[in-house]
């Protein structure tokens, strides 16, 4: 299966441009054969919400809002799945969601559950459950930023089933990148993670896009700075396997009467 990721510079508040830039990235995504694409998180809009009335301006309902018409149409028309980070409204809630869009349509949103820094200011916590789909014949799990720093969002997608974790995202901590190197392998999992470029309102963007196989092994990564659309070939299967050695297997390994402390919303370290 050939799948890939975009990295580019969205600019803040200029969401005509945005999609229209979305597009073409993902035209030359398919013209490398992609099957999968990832965008990353917000790319519709920009990151650096500084008021009401930005964000009143610039989110939209999905699915019937134009960033997501506009994805569904071109993932019915060229036969791709794409996942995308959109500035959500509902009624008078607003949210840093993602949507997943296929081949046969709109197929899920999930809305961002651990929310960074100022995004505590103007977004509401995801309500939507870590859920695996199915498209393209790989099934898919969806993480946005952040929320990789929870181990228990990845293993939980693992749980489900996910062969690819797809992870839109803004990322400007600087060890990001590496440390879902280690997500992969104990997990078992394919990630790949869509991270902007550029410059926005004072935050300097990591870029470094990568595409991660359940070996731990980087398969693809850009730069710090370019705008760029990279796919290569994986087996998605790789992920269906949870063998470690001849004695260890990932699941039934697992110590779950041991595990009940996690479970637990306040810890000895908060007190």
């Amino acid at each position: 299966m050939r799948v890939g990721y975009v990295q580019f510079r969205p600019i803040f508040g200029d969401k005509e441009r945005n999609i229209r830039r979305m597009v073409e990235f993902l035209r030359s995504g398919v013209k490398l054969g992609a099957e999968l694409l990832v965008l990353p998180e917000l790319c519709n809009t920009g990151y650096k919400f500084e008021s009401a009335d930005e964000l009143e301006r610039l989110a939209e309902e999905i699915p019937n809002g134009e960033t997501t018409e506009e994805l569904i149409n071109f993932a019915e028309d060229a036969c791709i799945s794409v996942i995308a980070g959109v500035c959500e409204r509902d009624g008078n809630r607003y949210f840093n969601s993602a949507v997943l869009v296929g081949p046969e349509g709109f197929i899920a949103r999930y809305r961002k559950a651990h929310l960074f820094d100022e995004e505590n200011i103007w977004f509401s916590k995801g309500d939507t459950p870590f859920q695996v789909y199915e498209t393209s014949g790989v099934k898919v799990g969806i993480m946005i930023c952040f929320d990789w720093f929870f181990p228990e969002v990845i293993r939980i997608l693992a749980l489900k089933g996910a062969q690819i974790i797809c992870h839109p995202a803004n990322l400007i901590l600087p060890y990001c990148q590496t440390a879902l190197l280690g997500a992969a392998v104990q997990n078992r999992v394919f990630i790949i993670t869509a991270n902007r470029v550029g410059f926005e309102r004072g935050i300097e963007f990591t870029g470094m896009s990568q595409i991660v196989n359940p070996m731990m092994e980087v398969i693809a990564r850009s730069g710090r700075s370019e705008e760029e659309v990279k796919v290569v070939d994986i087996e998605p299967s790789l992920a269906d396997s949870k063998r470690i050695t001849r004695y260890n297997d990932l699941w039934s390994d697992r110590r779950v009467d041991l595990y009940h402390p996690i479970l637990e919303r306040s810890c000895e370290a908060q007190k």
